[in-house]
């Protein structure tokens, strides 16, 4: 068995948390391993002037621990699964997929404690398309305005009276024991989630089948096919978050719900569906969905994206 592991991870304090918690699992479960992080600042840590959608995408927070992998330099790389794009590049695999922590979009402001208390053209800070398009959708008469950077870069601009309120997932602040800065929950039927939100991703080289076994224990099977859901959604819809959709995929029964929508950017438009299937079929039912809406009007919100699958 290996003597030591190096674990890729980025910078901020919440993938640093990510990375950590895997790292303690290991060592518990495997003392005599070594286990040790490489952490990394990634091209979408750096440039934070501007949209995501603007520089290239979700992809830029994972492409230089991907590398750090492909390159042997790392055995493992952490992620916020709702960071990662649709497809893993060749000879990389998703390996583990965590517990899945509060799902949910967060309401954080220093003067209202909920959505509905906001007045006209109250600014609300987000860098999601996703979380944007169903605002706006719900309350057209707020005013969006970019949000980038960290967890505790986005709540200081918050608290320096930059936006009257931030949209952040509810999963990122429990973990760094910031849950009471959390004003009010934005429950799923509001606010569908990313693909993947709330879940930790571990991503390894394909070939080393040693630490696909050695982290096996950490991988939850059910998550897993709701994750498998998801991701099949995104992938039909274009893989990254430069399309304001979303989907939730939970166990029921022995079958898996899903919740998906997409809308234009402004909100005005919004197509959503929700369906059922077996637990054997979550790729077949994500892809369905994401047909289904692309045929209600989705594909046309693409084409208008640029982003046609």
């Amino acid at each position: 068995m290996k003597k030591k592991i190096m674990i890729a991870t980025r910078e901020s304090l919440l993938a640093l948390w990510q990375a950590k918690y895997v790292q303690g699992r290991i060592q518990e479960k495997y003392p005599n391993i070594e286990v040790e992080l490489l952490p990394i600042t990634t091209e979408g840590d750096q440039i934070l002037d501007r949209a995501l959608i603007d520089i290239g995408g979700k992809g830029l927070f994972i492409k230089e621990l991907e590398v750090m992998l492909l390159e042997k330099k790392a055995d493992m790389a952490v992620h916020s699964l709702k960071d990662m794009t649709a497809e893993v590049p060749k000879g990389l695999m998703l390996a583990a997929v965590t517990n899945r922590e509060d799902p949910r979009d967060a309401f954080v402001s220093s003067a209202y404690k909920n959505l509905d208390e906001l007045p006209p053209h109250a600014v609300v800070g987000t860098s999601s398309l996703r979380r944007q398009a169903q605002l706006l959708h719900r309350y057209p008469h707020l005013k969006i305005k970019t949000l980038r950077g960290n967890v505790q870069t986005r709540l200081r601009k918050l608290d320096e009276g930059d936006y009257d309120a931030i949209i952040l997932a509810a999963a990122g602040l429990k973990r760094l024991g910031l849950e009471e800065r959390i004003s009010s929950y934005i429950s799923e039927i509001e606010s569908i989630p990313a693909a993947g939100q709330g879940v930790m991703g571990i991503e390894v080289r394909e070939d080393d089948k040693e630490i696909q076994e050695i982290i096996h224990f950490l991988h939850n099977e059910e998550v897993a096919s709701c994750i498998m859901a998801e991701r099949a959604f995104l992938g039909k819809m274009g893989g990254d978050c430069k399309v304001p959709a979303g989907i939730y995929a939970v166990p029921a029964e022995g079958h898996i719900h899903v919740s998906a929508f997409i809308a234009s950017v402004d909100g005005k438009t919004l197509y959503r569906r929700d369906m059922n299937g077996t637990k054997d079929k979550a790729k077949e039912l994500g892809k369905e969905i994401a047909t289904q809406l692309l045929a209600d009007g989705g594909r046309h919100i693409l084409e208008e994206l640029h982003k046609l699958p």
